[in-house]
């Protein structure tokens, strides 16, 4: 069946809220996608961050092979393997103290948002607390991560939404500690920005932060969502700045493509917040879902994704440069490790992506002026080098 049939196919049954590029992609190799018609794409949008190992790894296809064979789900009425080493692999990477899975980032921050409210709950004997996020910060879209998500783009439809929601500017402490009152229960970010435009949170605000919370006991959320598991050389981005969260937020390359996130506690968070009854989910943890986080850290471990990632980062770093000395419409770059963006003046970002996908590259945007290339972890300077070549192509 031709492209074309299928995508119409697609607009028949499926609720249109994408406006999806018109390719149909059918299957993956290595760092590369294929679609229908055969064609050969090297992929440097990584289904937004999430195929980590990229495409069809073998140790990983086998992992879920043998689990489908054996158990798919059994609710959260009991244990299962998978989930508890999975956890054990979480906690051993993060440092932290307990994990609850969800079946995605915007449910993982559901629950770090109900974890702190409870925390808060416990501490103050009453409910009524507020939450400062950031402006311009992307959480999700369901109704909680909406509430905290800082564009009002994406709110204003859907209001009212969760209230005692405060907005402070991103990377100015001051802004932070003007909302701060007996109220607040939490301060909710995203290490680096990424739909908002890949900002890196500065250093020095991410410390005043963490001394503000502890100062008046706020708990400290930090949404690793995008950033997390490997994409900035550290398994999670907080772990290059020295600071540490009280709750943790991830999901996209934690299993690696199979649809699945986690909300990951501290000890202060973990010791009064959530308990039996507080949260839940059907889904969350079973066992397809968790042998493939358990699958997803193995390799890491084995193949030395964060060091593999650390080491080929300058070289990533110094090719896009380049770019900016050769294109006058690239303004900047910004980004940590494999989580970059091109800041592009002069000519819609659409049109360059549309344009590097008909040369067979797959990049995507974020924000509204910014070229994003977040690539599987396992490129090579080979891949690099085919990038810039078509990127040039397609400025």
């Amino acid at each position: 069946m031709k492209t074309n049939e299928k995508i119409k196919r697609a607009e028949k049954s499926i609720l249109h809220t994408y406006d999806r590029y018109q390719v149909v992609l059918e299957r993956g190799e290595g760092v590369y996608l294929y679609d229908t018609d055969n064609r050969k794409y090297l992929d440097f949008a990584a289904g937004i961050a999430v195929n980590a190992l990229g495409y069809h790894h073998p140790v990983y296809t086998k992992a879920l092979q043998e689990q489908a064979a054996k158990l798919t789900h059994i609710s959260n009425l009991y244990y299962n393997t998978p989930m508890i080493e999975a956890g054990e692999k979480v906690l051993a990477a993060s440092g932290m103290a307990k994990v609850f899975f969800t079946n995605s980032g915007a449910e993982a921050i559901e629950g770090a948002l109900k974890a702190a409210k409870k925390y808060a709950f416990q501490r103050d004997g009453h409910a009524g607390h507020s939450i400062i996020a950031m402006e311009h910060s992307f959480h999700g879209r369901t109704v909680g991560a909406l509430s905290v998500t800082g564009n009002a783009h994406y709110r204003e439809p859907f209001e009212p939404l969760m209230g005692g929601v405060r907005f402070a500017a991103f990377n100015d402490l001051g802004s932070v500690e003007d909302l701060v009152d007996d109220t607040v229960c939490a301060v909710i970010l995203e290490t680096i920005q990424g739909e908002g435009g890949i900002y890196p949170a500065a250093p020095e605000f991410l410390t005043g932060l963490r001394q503000l919370c502890d100062d008046r006991d706020i708990l400290l959320i930090f949404d690793e969502i995008q950033c997390g598991m490997g994409r900035t050389g550290d398994y999670f981005a907080w772990q290059g700045y020295g600071v540490r969260p009280d709750i943790m937020t991830c999901a996209k390359a934690l299993g690696g493509g199979v649809p699945v996130g986690a909300f990951v506690l501290g000890e202060k968070a973990a010791a009064a917040s959530l308990g039996p009854g507080d949260h839940g989910t059907t889904y969350g943890g079973n066992p397809l879902a968790c042998a493939a986080v358990s699958t997803v850290f193995d390799i890491f471990q084995k193949e030395k994704i964060i060091e593999h990632v650390q080491g080929l980062t300058p070289y990533l770093e110094k090719s896009l440069d380049s770019l900016i000395q050769d294109h006058p419409c690239i303004k900047a770059r910004r980004g940590k490790g494999f989580m970059q963006g091109l800041v592009i003046e002069g000519q819609p970002v659409s049109e360059i992506i549309t344009r590097a996908m008909e040369n067979g590259l797959l990049v995507i945007s974020a924000g509204t002026d910014v070229l994003r290339l977040v690539p599987p972890l396992t490129i090579e300077k080979t891949h690099i080098d085919e990038m810039i070549g078509i990127l040039k192509a397609s400025i």
